[in-house]
């Protein structure tokens, strides 16, 4: 049972016949008692009027997948299996990063029908959204209370990443495409394919000229190259707890689940194996041996329910944990925080070696906000600001320092930047031929 706020105004209108009675000498406290059991008949009769809502039948729709940040809507379903018409409001009990309106969607179904109420939800964050219940209300024909009853419902809900950077691909798969000779700007790079041959054209490169084609053919021939294929690129997210960071709108986590998104999705159609790791003390999750169409799907599912632990990560156990994953030559791009020279003693420390035949790419997500203390000295407070802000970055900067000397290189830049800079730099190496 509940009561409604019209069921509290009636109550409260109790103060006029008791200063009306009052004055004719009768006790305050009977007209009082009477007031209050009369309301209490109002009440008992409005809740006995209502339609019961323990005939009804709910279900649900709920899409399995949804991305982070897009709306998407659910709907439960209400059947009516008793004798009264049902008017009241449903409530969907989702948890509030699941973005759900506040308001409460009214409702009514006759006797023997159904009816369905769509939920617009807005996910704010990844991970399993949940939803156990659904809380039906029928309200009486007075409108001062009714009945109310609890609906064990189970609908889920998988939020995964947002992949904002997909903006930055369009661009990238053309540039893919000229390395690949499938324009007229050829690139040709020491390790680089031999593909097919084609007539010259203007603004070419000479050195590509096939002359035995040539005299053959009676024209200018020329050889295109694409990159070699079927290369491997291991991504490794650090989920410890420097990724629990907050950058910008998000964590540093989200920034480089966004850079391995866009990388994955330009490598795999350039016809490289891609390998993701999410690793702090361990697995978190991993996704190899998936090519084609089902890369994407297969990593956005598994990176979804993964969130920073405020644990330090094994270093040693990731990097063997990565060699486990692929002995071939490969691109290795690490995907951590690494902005203090204390710190980051155990990740140096288990560095992996760098070769002709490997490639470390180390990708940090920058906060502006702490380029901006650095820049600002209008008062004290501000000075002293910019002096830690400085020591930020000299540590940052001591730390890329020695990842170039251990042979990986450094990329370091805000959220919005790191997922294209770590995408042109792939291309690059394909252009080079040092992948």
């Amino acid at each position: 049972m509940f009561v409604t706020g019209l069921f509290a105004l009636l109550v409260g209108l109790g103060v006029i016949p008791v200063v009306l009675l009052s004055t004719i000498g009768v006790p305050a406290w009977l007209v009082v008692g009477g007031w209050l059991v009369l309301c209490a008949v109002l009440l008992a009769a409005d809740v006995a009027l209502a339609a019961s809502t323990r005939s009804l039948v709910v279900t649900r729709r709920v899409p399995n997948r949804a991305r982070q940040g897009e709306p998407v809507t659910v709907s439960v379903a209400v059947l009516n299996h008793g004798a009264r018409t049902l008017r009241g409001w449903l409530r969907d009990a989702w948890q509030p990063t699941a973005g759900a309106p506040t308001e409460r969607p009214r409702i009514t179904v006759p006797p023997g029908e159904r009816r369905r109420v769509e939920v617009p939800l807005l996910p704010r964050r990844r991970g399993e959204l949940e939803s156990d219940f659904v809380i039906v209300r029928s309200r009486g024909p007075l409108g001062l209370g009714g009945r109310q009853s609890r609906h064990d419902v189970r609908g889920a809900l998988r939020v995964l990443p947002a992949f904002r950077s997909r903006k930055h691909l369009p661009s990238r798969l053309a540039r893919l495409r000229e390395l690949d000779g499938n324009t007229s700007i050829q690139v040709r790079g020491q390790g680089t394919e031999f593909d097919s041959l084609r007539e010259y054209v203007r603004g070419d490169d000479i050195r590509s000229i096939d002359w035995r084609a040539t005299a053959r053919a009676g024209t200018t021939m020329l050889r295109t190259w694409r990159p070699e294929r079927d290369r491997h690129v291991v991504i490794l997210i650090d989920t410890g707890r420097t990724a629990a960071a907050r950058v910008g709108d998000g964590t540093r986590l989200d920034a480089a689940l966004e850079a391995t998104l866009l990388l994955a999705a330009l490598a795999n159609r350039a016809g490289d194996h891609v390998h993701v790791l999410l690793f702090d003390r361990v697995s978190r999750a991993r996704v190899t041996g998936v090519d084609g169409a089902a890369l994407l799907p297969a990593i956005t599912d598994a990176m979804a329910p993964v969130h920073a632990r405020l644990v330090d990560t094994d270093w040693p156990a990731a990097f063997a944990a990565i060699r486990s994953m692929t002995t071939r030559p490969s691109l290795i791009v690490v995907l951590t925080a690494q902005d203090a020279a204390e710190s980051a003693r155990g990740f140096l420390g288990a560095f992996p070696t760098s070769s002709r035949a490997t490639t470390v790419l180390v990708g940090s997500v920058t906060d502006e906000a702490i380029g901006e203390l650095a820049r600002r000295r209008d008062s004290r407070e501000d000075v002293y600001l910019a002096a830690a802000a400085e020591r930020s970055l000299r540590d940052a900067e001591i730390v890329a320092d020695a990842v170039r000397r251990a042979g990986g290189e450094a990329v370091a830049a805000d959220p919005e930047t790191l997922p294209p800079r770590i995408a042109d730099r792939y291309l690059e190496l394909k252009a080079a031929g040092l992948l």
